[in-house]
């Protein structure tokens, strides 16, 4: 596509006063080569292997940010879900395992790698037991390591066991990080249908279905829309979509350029472009002003849902109209405490942990980055993951919670994380008991339309 002036121009205003980043590099890893029964030199390849392959990642983010003027604010690399490389190992705790993660993100100079995870929609094998049950000890002990679990699918069904046990391990990650406001839940995310080719933290993960590396590009651009559509105040919904597609398609392909470039000079493959507005703390750069400027008050309020979705879908068409790679989650994002508008609404009373819940319907991905009270039960956090699961299965997309039981803090309380992951209002939850629900176990069945073979 031929550029003019006038759009170099335009992209610089995004970058320079709208807030349009790069929000991350992410190199996917397979580590199914690493697979040893001696745990000690298992882990020892995967540091080798993490090491030797993105050695180079950092150095060429910052050398494309210094010679395009686009920012990269991360570069971060997520790796084959640990269950299936650790299963071989004979030992019984895979924190050794996370820790060589950690090392290795370390040494080579990222924020965040993805991929201490399991896959257990349909059931669990013993390395995934083991997995889980060393989430809370790998979280505390580490600090840059992310965890997920994918407890459910449309064509599995959601796996209640597993959603029980992701309760008790949201708890226990709490208690772990206590001295930094449950910090380590920030890092764990439970899945329904999650994807293999997600470049964002928490849920990135390599999948088996990916290639032996390759490079994965998240854009972000929630102030960049927002200014865009204070130039059609007022006009109809179909001018807010056709506004919405238009700017969509040209943050995208300032993310292909930026993946294509970042895959040649490390010469790995380059997977796709993940289109997802990821609000950070600062003004200006929210998805929930966005839904404020076409016409709410606040967000939360009746009319979200609908105006979220509206930009929900504008976003992936202008993101498919840009390029024929993207992929990942590609929608809006609305973690509360990342989001000024999103924190300010909840501050006031108008968001609710139930219209978030009806808000990930027509999203990506779910209830992130929530605060709840320190003392809400194992069971009502599972309760709160079977529900936003069961939104997923039954309507086929990637749903997901984030949800941090801060310890020691109550409704009206913030806990502080600092950076992009901003403060979260501590949101009430309902307090009916689900005990009862939680305990039965098993599985909820897959829905009639996952059988279409």
């Amino acid at each position: 596509m031929m550029l003019n002036q006038n759009d170099i121009l335009s992209t610089i205003r995004m970058i320079d006063q709208q807030h349009l980043d790069i929000r991350t590099i992410t190199m996917g890893i397979s580590l199914l080569d690493c697979c040893d029964p001696d745990p000690v030199s298992a882990c020892q390849k995967i540091y080798d292997k993490i090491v030797s392959s993105a050695r180079h990642l950092v150095k060429v983010g910052e050398d494309i940010e210094a010679e395009f003027g686009i920012p990269i604010v991360n570069k971060r690399v997520s790796v084959t879900p640990i269950a299936l490389v650790a299963g071989a190992a004979q030992c019984d705790n895979y924190v050794p395992f996370a820790q060589a993660l950690d090392r290795a993100a370390k040494e080579i100079g990222i924020n965040f790698i993805g991929g201490f995870s399991a896959l257990v929609q349909k059931g669990m094998t013993e390395g995934d037991r083991k997995l889980i049950t060393s989430i809370p000890e790998a979280l505390s002990v580490t600090d840059r390591v992310c965890a997920s679990v994918n407890v459910g699918s449309t064509k599995a069904g959601i796996n209640m066991d597993a959603v029980r046990m992701m309760g008790e391990t949201v708890k226990e990650t709490a208690r772990r990080t206590a001295g930094c406001g449950g910090f380590g839940c920030a890092k764990l995310v439970v899945f329904c249908n999650a994807v293999e080719d997600n470049p964002f933290m928490a849920g990135a993960f390599h999948g088996v279905g990916e290639a032996e590396r390759v490079i994965n590009v998240g854009v972000s651009g929630p102030g960049v829309v927002y200014h865009a559509l204070q130039r059609v105040k007022g006009e109809s919904f179909d001018v807010v979509a056709e506004t919405i597609k238009k700017t969509a398609f040209q943050i995208t392909r300032m993310g292909q350029l930026v993946a294509r470039e970042a895959s040649a000079r490390l010469g790995v493959s380059f997977g796709i472009v993940d289109l997802s507005l990821a609000p950070t703390p600062a003004v200006g750069d929210s998805v929930a002003k966005i839904l404020e400027e076409m016409g709410l008050e606040v967000c939360g309020t009746h009319g979200t849902t609908a105006a979220l979705a509206l930009l929900n879908d504008a976003v992936k068409k202008g993101g498919i109209m840009a390029s024929s790679s993207v992929g990942g989650l590609s929608g809006a994002f609305i973690p509360v405490s990342e989001d000024e508008g999103m924190i300010a609404a909840a501050q006031s009373g108008a968001l609710t942990l139930d219209k978030l819940e009806a808000m990930t319907c027509v999203c990506s991905v779910g209830l992130d980055m929530i605060a709840v009270p320190g003392d809400t039960s194992a069971a009502t956090i599972s309760a709160i993951i079977a529900d936003e699961a069961a939104i997923g299965m039954i309507n086929q997309k990637t749903t997901a919670v984030r949800i941090i039981p801060a310890p020691g803090k109550t409704v009206g309380d913030v806990v502080e994380f600092g950076g992009l992951l901003g403060s979260a209002p501590v949101m009430p939850c309902h307090t009916g008991s689900v005990e009862g629900f939680i305990a039965r176990g098993g599985r909820i069945p897959a829905p009639m339309h996952s059988l279409k073979n």
